[in-house]
């Protein structure tokens, strides 16, 4: 992150942690601009017009997840959630809210840049205009002509397979829970199937991974969905 453009909120009310977390952005030349309480935090948002929020869910005045129900009410902007709680359920319900990623405490300075780094290049693809396709390890998707390639080679997805994988590829880089993944692709009556997604997720692998049984790019988030990692 070389340039100075790149301006994050940052809403977390432990003291410590918040001068930690912006002394390590300010060091890459992000500006930081920092709120103690979730209701200053949106108005800092909606005025400030960030590159990017971070979000604790442990507020004093409105709990993180309604903080960022709110948000989504008028901004897509990119979330990032740095929180110490750790259970499955309270993840999955702050990304159902509408966070990209979460990143539990402590965490590492390298890898919540690195998260950084996933959510500015998915929010400049989508502006860029120039999203028709995408790339990962040797995977080639041409959305508009609706293919898939493997080392030069065509890959034959069955609908349900390219439906799932254009869900992981349109949200590369962002954390998808079981549920909104089930909902994109299999509507929601079928909210609840989440052997579905392990079925389909498994034939994904065998016909893209380099190895399956170790996926680099189609990633388990352990209890709460998948993440496609590495694309470009």
């Amino acid at each position: 992150m070389s340039e100075s453009t790149i301006t994050v909120v940052l809403i977390e009310d432990d003291k410590a942690i918040r001068r930690f977390v912006q002394a390590s952005l300010e060091s890459e030349n992000v500006r930081v601009i920092e709120a103690e309480l979730g209701r200053r935090g949106l108005s800092l948002a909606a005025s400030a017009r960030p590159d990017l929020v971070i979000v604790d869910l442990g507020l004093p005045d409105i709990d993180g997840a309604d903080l960022i129900r709110q948000l989504r009410d008028w901004s897509s902007v990119p979330v990032i959630v740095l929180s110490a709680r750790t259970r499955e359920e309270e993840k999955v319900a702050a990304l159902d809210a509408g966070a990209d990623d979460y990143l539990t405490k402590p965490f590492g300075v390298a890898e919540l840049l690195a998260r950084i780094r996933a959510q500015l290049r998915r929010r400049n693809r989508g502006a860029s205009g120039d999203a028709s396709t995408l790339r990962f390890g040797s995977v080639e998707v041409d959305f508009e002509m609706r293919t898939v390639q493997r080392d030069g080679e065509p890959v034959h997805l069955t609908p349900i397979e390219y439906r799932l994988l254009v869900s992981l590829a349109r949200h590369a880089g962002r954390v998808l829970t079981h549920r909104q993944l089930l909902q994109e692709v299999w509507g929601p009556s079928r909210v609840d199937s989440a052997h579905y997604l392990r079925i389909y997720m498994g034939h994904l692998r065998q016909k893209l991974e380099r190895d399956p049984a170790q996926p680099e790019h189609i990633v388990t988030e352990t209890g709460v969905g998948y993440r496609l990692v590495g694309a470009l």
